[in-house]
């Protein structure tokens, strides 16, 4: 990796934890000139506009969840296993803040915003939920898991539920946030488990 590469990298790394709690709209070469104490004209030899900064910190966000979530999650063994791996990767994630709640600020702040950001939003939560219902599927094939269930319906109420514990988590404040979490996830795992 070069050095430009790898300035690259640490700046879009305090980006992404920058517009884990100021929102990706809020995210300017500005603020992260200020934060990162490059010049200005530095952080735009690197990313030319606003708007380049936010595709690349989705991008930047993307790369974290698919690793800290997915990928863990792919590695353990299909059915009940994969989507409890999942779930537990995916609360601690949401529970450090940044990835995991930048794509629901973002999806907040951009959702009625036409253009390149909210487009790309849009085709992550889509991939999103593209990954959880084949999550769904592999553990139906092997028999663990219910197939007369639909996989976008599981992978619909995983997101949903995830999406209520960050809304408790970050907004109430909710001490509560991931013991509910937890209950909502078992009663959902139970319903969905051959037995």
């Amino acid at each position: 990796m070069s050095k430009g590469d790898e300035t690259r990298q640490v700046v879009l790394d305090q980006a992404v934890e920058i517009a884990g709690r100021l929102g990706v709209a809020g995210l300017t070469i500005g603020s992260l000139a200020t934060a990162t104490g490059m010049s200005k004209s530095g952080l735009y030899a690197h990313f030319r506009s606003k708007e380049a900064l936010q595709l690349a910190v989705l991008g930047q966000a993307r790369e974290r969840f698919v690793e800290q979530v997915v990928r863990p999650a792919l590695a353990a063994p299909r059915g009940v296993p994969r989507i409890r791996t999942l779930f537990e990767c995916w609360l601690l994630l949401s529970t450090a803040g940044s990835a995991g709640c930048l794509f629901v600020s973002a999806s907040t702040e951009f959702d009625d915003q036409p253009g390149p950001v909210r487009d790309q939003l849009v085709q992550d939560h889509w991939d999103l939920a593209d990954s959880l219902a084949q999550i769904y599927r592999s553990g139906a094939k092997d028999g663990q898991l219910r197939d007369d269930e639909s996989p976008e319906q599981f992978s619909y109420d995983l997101h949903g539920l995830m999406l209520a514990h960050f809304h408790a988590q970050r907004l109430l404040r909710d001490p509560a946030a991931d013991v509910r979490a937890r209950h909502a996830f078992e009663r959902l795992l139970a319903s969905i488990t051959v037995r």
